[in-house]
């Protein structure tokens, strides 16, 4: 009890002592517990510890005099016999290597004997993982001892051949020692081992390769062989520091050496992942593609493992070379279409035609390669015989058919009004119906139906029908000006992807007397074509002569539809078409608006893509512009084209970041933020997270546009990594409690980037708190939160939030218009779309699908004179995000092949043994299916093997060769 109460570190009273004691002898009547009381005076009781020190210490001198100390006879007395024999033999086997007397009889063959005891008993030993091994325990008390017997072989004792084997051997078995009992710091195990790769050197030099061990470094172990890889990861750092070259082999000729064979020890047994840390700590990745370990059982789990820790290298060189690393890896085993993936990971687009024109064998897979780009939204077409089918199908020519096809399997052809939406009867107190028979205020009918639009257009998206606008006009002429704009360029939403029966009804609409219709009909044409590419063009043929004319509302549709319509593309006759609209002289506000909506649009066009005529052309105009212009509501939207260009190119955009500098305006340091949130998106740079927080840590209540689109720059760098997803949550919440109002306002944004189409429980919650906020623009951005958070996922949770929201907002116009975009974005598609830019299994980032996320959460930094104004048709934007979440299976020949298959929620099983599940908590059913944001289906039957090696999308089908039909039991 004393000694308990000591160990918890509590000082107890002599009295609380005594009665404790008292209670314990209580409890233990009747045991064989025999309890003394304390003595009264403190001091008895130290003397009386004291002799019984003096009698212990008595006993022990009594054992030492009799021979031996005390300690040893115990633990000698608990050994087994085979223990004591073993400890009895290696003991032998020291004192014959070490021969003290220098004994003649004892010549160097018989020592070696003795070694090689030493040796096989420590081979032996590590193969056991149940204990400390025996041999190393029984050798600890001889380490010193065998350490100086190494040094005093000097060069004129290895003379002599069996001396230069001694010394070699000796090392091995010290470098063992030594990884136990050496001192880390200073690598003892690696300097011995390097010391015995010298001597067998120059046994090799000496013509004795008969007495060199071929596997001297896996006989000793996997333990071993670890140990050894960290001990030259830090030795060949410490080279780095005292001036070695990291680009010259020759410094580390020795340390190389080991690589080579430690990196085969761990391919061949399974410890792929120390492989590669080894290698990339010795900043050698390269030799992974000479290694003639790697064939089809392994080269799945190396490359996963490359990917997946690419994402944490914060020099942008080291995170190519390991992209390129697995890449090159999937080629060599003709793995084409993950060799795709990564080359497009790497925005590399070069690299496309090789793999088409390697992959000569195998229509299959340029199929499913194919369907990847089109996914990807790239702009490439194919030579080659069957070249037709194949551009159709990186043109998204099939997409609506297949999407309507999905529509009718799952019984959701009906169009839905926006009221099915709102479900207004819902309402507990009515809403608005009942309020208007009330004689309360009037809604304002106008907003009403402009949201209605919006909703419409977004829950029949690509359906191609609805209730408003496909069956007659009459929609068309309730809304007015900007408002008949929006509504007519609704049917470029509900027609999506379909382009030629699209065109023929938008037709009508481009030759109406109301120059508003008119600019609808154009923005149509555009969002129809989003992501189809059709020989005839029609975008460009329709919106060249509305880009080159004089009408400012045209000119603006034209200007959106090419950007919505080319986005990603990289057309160069879009280019310049648009760049003079750019470099116009200013002639007021309407121009910089035009100006602005052009800049966007190049980004769009270009996204990710670096164009420095784009880029400098932005620059320019920025620089150029009066401060009038750059105080523009829309001057943002330029910013923003300039970030777009360099998205996801990270380093790339540093030049333009200096130029900016030269600006002499405000808005320089939100285009600079804008900017450099952009090239590092999805990136996870935790220095560029530190630096945008920095920019968050200012007191400011005005001009503090760059610390909000900071605060989005902090969710976009993070968003593709979930370490840093989570820690961004935190941090977020660290924003909402000690930061000034302009920050706070864009926090409910970077949470809706952080889970785009992935409607989190906390997320969620944490918005919902957000919406009903004193501050009018956080509340509204955290009701467009929602509306992102959850687009598409049709979550019960998230509808019943927003139908009391629209109650609790019922007097706010504004705030109501905000509710209704949400519940259009909750339902887009009917629950068959997602707006989440990644894909691939979370590998791939889709530039113009984030791009048209971005231009969206940029216009909600300014609600009031951007979407709450009369530029809500930038929503249409969002089309370029928009993607069915759908798996199909199809046959060769695109027809449809229903299996089964299991969907669950994605598991990591990144730098894991053998073959671990990779989904959980799943379920199975027959395709077409739905996927999640962060699920992942596999194939639940053997009868076919899927060409992809992702199922997501549309995935190619074959039959499987090796499959036998269970027999009929």
């Amino acid at each position: 009890l004393h000694r308990f109460r000591a160990r918890i570190g509590h000082i107890v009273t002599s009295r609380d002592l005594l009665t404790e004691e008292v209670a314990w002898q209580r409890a233990n009547v009747g045991t064989n517990f025999i309890c003394k009381m304390p003595p009264a005076n403190e001091e008895n009781a130290v003397n009386l510890s004291a002799e019984t020190e003096k009698k212990k210490d008595a006993k022990k001198n009594k054992k030492k005099a009799a021979g031996g100390d005390g300690k040893d006879d115990d633990a000698d007395a608990a050994m087994s016999e085979e223990d004591l024999e073993l400890k009895e033999r290696l003991e032998t086997c020291v004192s014959t290597v070490a021969n003290d007397s220098n004994e003649a009889a004892v010549t160097p063959p018989l020592r070696l004997k003795a070694l090689d005891v030493i040796v096989t008993e420590l081979r032996g030993a590590t193969s056991s993982m149940t204990s400390v091994p025996k041999p190393l325990k029984f050798l600890r008390p001889h380490f010193d001892k065998l350490k100086k017997l190494h040094s005093s072989i000097d060069s004129n004792a290895v003379k002599d051949n069996d001396m230069l084997v001694l010394r070699a051997r000796l090392a091995d078995v010290l470098a063992v020692l030594a990884m136990t009992m050496g001192k880390h710091e200073e690598r003892e195990s690696l300097q011995f081992k390097l010391s015995g790769k010298k001597d067998y050197d120059t046994l090799a030099d000496r013509g004795e390769t008969s007495r060199i061990e071929e596997d001297n470094l896996g006989s000793w172990g996997h333990e071993f062989a670890r140990s050894l890889a960290g001990e030259i990861g830090q030795e060949y750092n410490a080279r780095v520091l005292d001036g070695a070259d990291p680009e010259d082999d020759t410094p580390f000729a020795d340390l190389l050496g080991m690589v080579d064979v430690i990196v085969p020890f761990h391919v061949s047994h399974n410890a792929e992942a120390e492989a590669v840390d080894l290698l990339i700590e010795v900043q050698r990745l390269k030799k992974l593609l000479d290694l003639d370990t790697i064939d089809e059982n392994n080269y799945g789990r190396i490359c996963l493992y490359l990917i997946k820790t690419a994402d944490f290298m914060s020099d942008p060189d080291d995170l190519a070379e390991m992209l390129e690393t697995a890449f090159e890896l999937f080629r060599a085993q003709k793995q084409y279409y993950d060799a795709l993936r990564v080359a497009l990971r790497m925005s590399n687009e070069e690299v496309i035609p090789n793999l088409f024109s390697e992959c000569t064998d195998d229509p299959l897979m340029k199929k499913q390669m194919c369907l990847l780009l089109a996914r990807h939204r790239v702009n490439y077409e194919v030579e080659d015989d069957d070249e037709e089918e194949l551009n159709e199908l990186i043109g998204n020519a099939h997409l609506s058919e297949q999407f309507l096809k999905l529509a009718q399997d799952l019984d959701v052809m009906d169009a839905k009004t926006p009221e099915d939406i709102y479900k207004s009867h819902l309402a507990e107190t009515g809403g608005f119906s009942r309020r208007r028979d009330t004689g309360g205020p009037q809604v304002d009918s106008a907003r009403a139906n402009l949201a209605s639009t919006f909703v419409n257009a977004f829950v029949n998206t690509g359906f191609g029908q609805d209730k408003l606008m496909t069956p007659d006009n009459e929609w068309l002429y309730k809304n007015k000006d900007h408002g008949m704009m929006s509504a007519a360029a609704s049917l470029g939403s509900i027609l999506l992807w379909n382009v030629e029966e699209g065109l023929t009804q938008i037709d009508k609409f481009l030759y109406s007397s109301e120059d508003y219709v008119k600019a609808g009909a154009a923005l149509a044409v555009g969002i129809l074509s989003s992501g189809v590419r059709n020989d005839a063009d029609p975008a460009l043929a329709l919106l060249q002569e509305h880009v080159e004319g004089d009408v400012h509302i045209m000119k603006c549709a034209a200007c959106t539809g090419l950007g919505i319509a080319y986005a990603g593309a990289a057309r160069e006759e879009v280019m310049e078409l648009l760049l003079p609209v750019v470099e116009a002289e200013s002639a007021g506000p309407t121009t910089m608006l035009e100006v602005s909506l052009a800049g966007l649009a190049l980004g769009m066009i270009y996204v990710g893509k670096c164009d420095d005529t784009v880029g400098s052309t932005i620059v320019q105009r920025l620089m150029e512009a009066s401060d009038e212009d750059l105080d523009h509501s829309h001057a943002r939207f330029l910013c923003l084209g300039l970030g777009l260009l360099f998205l996801g190119r990270m380093e790339k955009a540093d030049a333009m970041l200096e130029a900016l500098r030269t600006v002499d305006h405000k808005i320089a340091k939100y285009a600079a933020v804008v900017l450099e949130t952009c090239a590092y998106a999805g990136s996870g740079n935790v220095l560029k997270v530190q630096e945008m927080l920095h920019h968050c840590a200012e007191h400011l209540t005005e001009d503090a546009d760059h610390q909000m689109a900071a605060v989005i720059g902090v969710g976009l760098i993070t968003m593709s990594e979930d370490v840093g997803a989570e820690m961004a949550l935190r941090a977020f919440d660290h924003l909402l409690h000690y930061c000034e109002l302009p920050v706070k306002r864009a926090v409910p944004l970077a949470l809706a980037v952080l889970n785009i189409s992935n409607p989190d429980f906390s997320v969620v919650d944490q918005l919902s708190r957000l919406s009903h906020d004193p501050d009018t623009e956080i509340s509204q951005n955290a009701i467009l939160a929602l509306g992102v958070v959850s687009a598409g996922t049709n979550n019960s949770r998230v509808a019943g939030l927003l139908r009391q929201l629209s109650e609790f907002y019922s007097k706010e116009a504004g705030h109501v218009f905000c509710v209704r975009i949400a519940q259009g974005l909750l339902h887009m598609g009917k629950g068959l779309i997602t707006l989440n830019p990644t894909h691939s299994d979370r590998l791939l980032s889709s530039g113009p699908a984030l791009g048209g996320m971005l231009v969206l959460l940029h216009s909600c930094l300014d609600l009031k004179s951007t979407l709450l104004d009369k530029s809500h048709y930038l929503l249409y934007y969002l089309t370029c995000a928009t993607n069915p979440r759908m798996l199909i299976t199809v046959n060769e020949d695109m027809s449809w092949r229903p299996v089964t298959v299991r969907v669950g929620q994605a598991v990591e099983t990144v730098g894991q043994a053998g073959k671990p599940k990779t989904i959980s908590g799943f379920q199975t059913h027959t395709t077409p299916v739905l996927l999640g944001t962060k699920e992942r289906a596999e194939l639940a039957t053997e009868e076919v093997l899927s060409i992809s090696s992702v199922l997501e999308g549309i995935v190619l089908l074959k039959d499987n060769p090796d499959y036998e039909p269970e027999e009929d039991k």
